[in-house]
């Protein structure tokens, strides 16, 4: 099945997508009323949002009946946005675009090209945005759960895990991060900008955690954290994989957030190994096995068993 849980290296659609530019039918004008098909726990699923899924779909080469298959898709990812929902889980729009934009790259395509496919086979940005975001979101609803049926690993279990990975502890890497936050209230997200430009500018002078606060005393409204010692597994998943790329007394990336414009300092970096890491480093790497399909599987049954579906 098409998926982006590891990462974005999606080739099915790259594969019929660049050889579809040009031949791909342009779907005719979207019907004017747009009915509502599915209501899931109250939440509805129109016919437009089904008729994008059939459309992606296609792109996907998938086989058989696809109203109905894009039924039941809409219906699993309803529920599991409902779900991440539920565990706060939100994703970012610059996430969300970021992923967008990597998709492209990695298929050697620009992301207006990406965008021309997307209109084009009728699947739509929107549509495809909204995928990745759940997709996301989902994952992230899958580690929160693999944690917790993990947290009761004993000292035995991760003994048994380290035999059969020929005795050696696993490492990890421990960061020491500072949090700089250019705070803009949400009753002002029009100075969006210029928080931006005030940030990358701190940003450019970074070198290191010691000198931040005095690089900030002369700036209004600008938070500093300490963040404190973070394993590789700790790390949160918006900022993950800047702070791996980013060299220790530099700085990621500068990102509008809910709280305004941050960035994240590395001050330090070290590789670690002790039985916490170890625990730490299973439970992390029992997401991304191959039981990762069970229990994805296994929580949408539950949360379809427990739900109300009506169908019209």
């Amino acid at each position: 099945m098409f998926s982006i849980r590891k990462g974005l290296g999606l080739g099915v659609l790259a594969l019929v997508a660049l050889g579809a530019v040009g031949t791909l039918p342009v779907p005719g004008s979207i019907a004017a009323a747009s009915e509502i098909k599915l209501i899931v726990n109250n939440i509805p699923v129109t016919s437009y949002d089904i008729q994008r899924r059939i459309a992606f779909m296609k792109l996907q080469n998938r086989k058989g009946n696809l109203a109905e298959q894009a039924e039941e898709d809409m219906v699993t990812q309803t529920l599991r946005n409902a779900e991440a929902q539920r565990l706060s889980i939100r994703i970012k729009d610059d996430a969300v675009n970021d992923a967008y934009n990597r998709f492209a790259t990695s298929n050697k395509m620009t992301v207006k090209q990406l965008d021309g496919i997307m209109q084009q086979s009728g699947v739509t940005k929107a549509h495809f945005k909204e995928f990745i975001r759940s997709q996301m979101a989902w994952n992230q609803a899958l580690s929160a759960r693999n944690r917790s049926a993990a947290g009761g690993m004993t000292e035995q279990d991760v003994a048994q895990r380290m035999l059969k990975q020929g005795g050696a502890k696993p490492t990890a890497t421990e960061y020491m991060l500072q949090q700089i936050i250019f705070v803009v209230p949400a009753n002002d997200r029009g100075s969006m900008a210029s928080r931006k430009r005030e940030a990358e500018a701190m940003r450019a002078r970074f070198a290191g955690c010691d000198r931040t606060r005095e690089f900030a005393k002369g700036l209004v409204d600008v938070t500093v954290r300490d963040l404190g010692r973070k394993l590789g597994p700790e790390l949160p998943p918006d900022w993950a994989e800047q702070i791996e790329k980013t060299k220790v007394g530099g700085a990621t990336g500068v990102r509008e957030t809910n709280l305004g414009v941050e960035f994240i300092g590395i001050c330090s970096s070290r590789e670690v190994s002790d039985d916490r890491v170890a625990k730490m480093v299973f439970q992390s790497e029992g997401a991304t096995d191959d039981k990762a399909e069970e229990l994805s599987k296994k929580y949408t049954d539950e949360l379809r068993e427990r739900a109300k579906i009506v169908r019209r």
